[in-house]
Order: C-alpha cells, then structure tokens, then sequence
C-alpha cells in the first residue's frame, strides 16, 4: 500500500508543477521540471526505497526463482534481503543477496549441503 501512495505523490508532484509552470506560459521548465520528478522519484524508489518499503511498511516487490533450482527460505539482514535457493542437479545451495538497487549483491554457494526436507 505505501508503494501506491509514493508513486500518486510522485505523480502528483510532477502534474503539479506542469500545471502550475503550465498556467504561466513555461512549457519549457514544466516540462523538465515534470521529467526530473519522475526521474528523480524512479531512481530513489529503485536504489533506496523499495525494500525499506517491503521491510518496514507492508510494500511490494517480486523476486523470480532461476530454472531448474528450488526455493528453501528468505531472510532479512538489515535492510537487504537473502534468498537461498537449491539446485538439486548440482546439489549446491545458493544464498542471494538483493540489496536497493542491486548494486552491491553477496552470494554464497554451499557446495553438497543436501538440504534436510528437500527430495
């Protein structure tokens, strides 16, 4: 829910200022002015606020589990969040880390770790 509520305001600030830039005849400002908003509002929720959202407030957010592994559990470690998952051809788990933005993701492989449950 908090993630509509800062895309409306994100929104809502850009059509605000092309219209009140617009009712002066500025086009040219209120245009930028308009693309920065989004711009800056994209590049916030994407390196910043989505996964404080998804932790702390109840957002959304979609993780795929790659072909051919099996997904065992998430964590949460400060605000980053590990996913394990297992290939079962390889025996081989993998622990991801998705980190705002992704730019500074850990990984770790558990080479034969035979996950108890898994068949």
């Amino acid at each position: 829910m908090i993630t509509y509520f800062y895309w409306m305001l994100v929104i809502a600030i850009a059509i605000g200022l092309l219209v009140l830039l617009g009712k002066r005849e500025k086009w040219k400002p209120a245009l930028i002015s308009c693309a920065l908003v989004l711009l800056v509002g994209s590049l916030a929720y994407y390196f910043h606020f989505q996964q404080v959202f998804v932790k702390n407030y109840g957002g959304v957010m979609s993780v795929s589990v790659p072909e051919g592994r099996l997904h065992i559990a998430a964590t949460w470690k400060d605000d980053n969040l590990w996913i394990e998952n297992y290939d079962p051809e390889t025996n081989t788990c993998y622990f991801n880390e998705y980190s705002k933005g992704n730019l500074l993701q850990g990984k770790v492989v558990i080479k034969n770790c035979s996950p108890v449950g898994v068949k």
